[in-house]
């Protein structure tokens, strides 16, 4: 049976979260998100979980990955200025295989910037935040529905490939309210855990090694300096660290096809436009007010790792537009897998992109 509801985004995301099997939150409260914040202390006392506001997201991001080496589900919630706060253990995470969700509600930026505005300036730190070379997965919703289902989809991805994932979504989808289908089940994929035989942070075929919870029969050690497979410091090993440092990169990146989402309308179009997030709403909102018009969307709800072979099914495309709620950071990525040009359509401010200033753009490349 699912239940039909006519919520805001926050709340979406944090009702997916909690039909994921999340049972411990730890955060501080930032606008735009705060109401995830919110609604996750409201449910998660009653379902046998645990909230907690730490004095700031550095805590915040260091107690969710302490909650997710018990075993259990583990999400923070935050936007720009408090990302770049988590920086420094997104790091740790990702090079101690933590399996956790990170939550960005995108607003203006650089510094405070503007709290209750939207923006989409946070995605190359997505990527590139944290110092040293590793991957990570990044999902962009653009409607309400797609807070949760991505919210769902980011822990089963960070337990499949032990890494944070993130839901990179903005204030204009996370305080939008829309109908939401919730649900009474969602898949929920559990961690592969350790075989038999096999050391802490020893890889399998598909490069990722099985999870250890502590306390579950297993030794373990974690450490955020270069380890060995047993977990152990070996930081002045150069070959090891290459090794290790190149698996964590290839795990994710050499699945990005398995990882992809995303919608394609008009393949065979010579100009189309790429979006994620809540500019995908003004694309498709274009789209139909040009209904003599034959041009192509690519729309991405996974970000990172970039699934670029997506771009070769536009194979009579002569330019690609990218309209972003920043200054071109995706359309950077975009350039560098394509010959055509690629033209991006930034909007700062915190105002959506007009659906009319879309097709005049389009339009000046007939």
């Amino acid at each position: 049976m699912t239940r039909i509801n006519f919520v805001q985004g926050n709340d979406a995301c944090a009702e997916g979260a909690v039909a994921a099997g999340c049972r411990f939150f730890a955060g501080y409260p930032i606008t735009p998100s705060s109401e995830v914040a919110e609604q996750m202390a409201r449910r998660l006392p009653k379902l046998g979980g645990t909230f907690i506001q730490m004095e700031d997201e550095l805590a915040s991001m260091a107690a969710i990955i302490g909650g997710a080496w018990t075993g259990v589900r583990s999400m923070t919630a935050t936007s720009g200025p408090g990302f770049s706060l988590m920086m420094e253990n997104i790091g740790y995470a990702a090079f101690t295989e933590t399996p956790c969700v990170v939550i960005n509600i995108q607003r203006g930026g650089p510094s405070t910037g503007q709290p209750t505005m939207a923006a989409q300036g946070d995605m190359l730190q997505a990527r590139f935040g944290s110092h040293g070379d590793y991957s990570v997965i990044a999902l962009a919703p653009s409607t309400v529905q797609e807070m949760f289902n991505l919210t769902v989809k980011a822990f089963n991805l960070a337990d499949r490939f032990r890494v944070p994932a993130f839901l990179m979504s903005d204030e204009i989808i996370g305080h939008l309210r829309e109908r939401v289908e919730f649900p009474d089940e969602v898949e929920c994929i559990p961690p592969k855990t350790i075989r038999e035989g096999m050391l802490p942070f020893e890889p399998e075929d598909d490069l990722v090694p099985g999870f250890t919870p502590f306390g579950k029969g297993h030794r373990v050690h974690v450490t955020g300096l270069t380890h060995n497979e047993k977990g152990y410091p070996a930081s002045t090993d150069p070959d090891l660290h290459e090794k290790l440092v190149m698996r964590l990169v290839e795990k994710v990146e050499r699945a990005r096809h398995e990882i992809a989402d995303y919608d394609i309308v008009n393949p065979e179009a010579e100009i189309v436009f790429i979006s994620y997030g809540a500019p995908t709403r003004a694309v498709r909102q274009a789209l139909l007010d040009a209904p003599g018009k034959s041009y192509g969307h690519l729309n991405l709800r996974t970000v990172w790792p970039f699934p670029e072979g997506l771009l070769k099914k536009f194979t009579n495309a002569r330019v690609f537009l990218v309209p972003e709620m920043n200054l071109g950071q995706i359309a950077r990525e975009i350039q560098r897998h394509v010959d055509q040009p690629v033209i991006p359509i930034p909007r700062l401010g915190g105002a959506l992109h007009v659906p009319s200033y879309l097709l005049k753009s389009a339009e000046e490349h007939e």
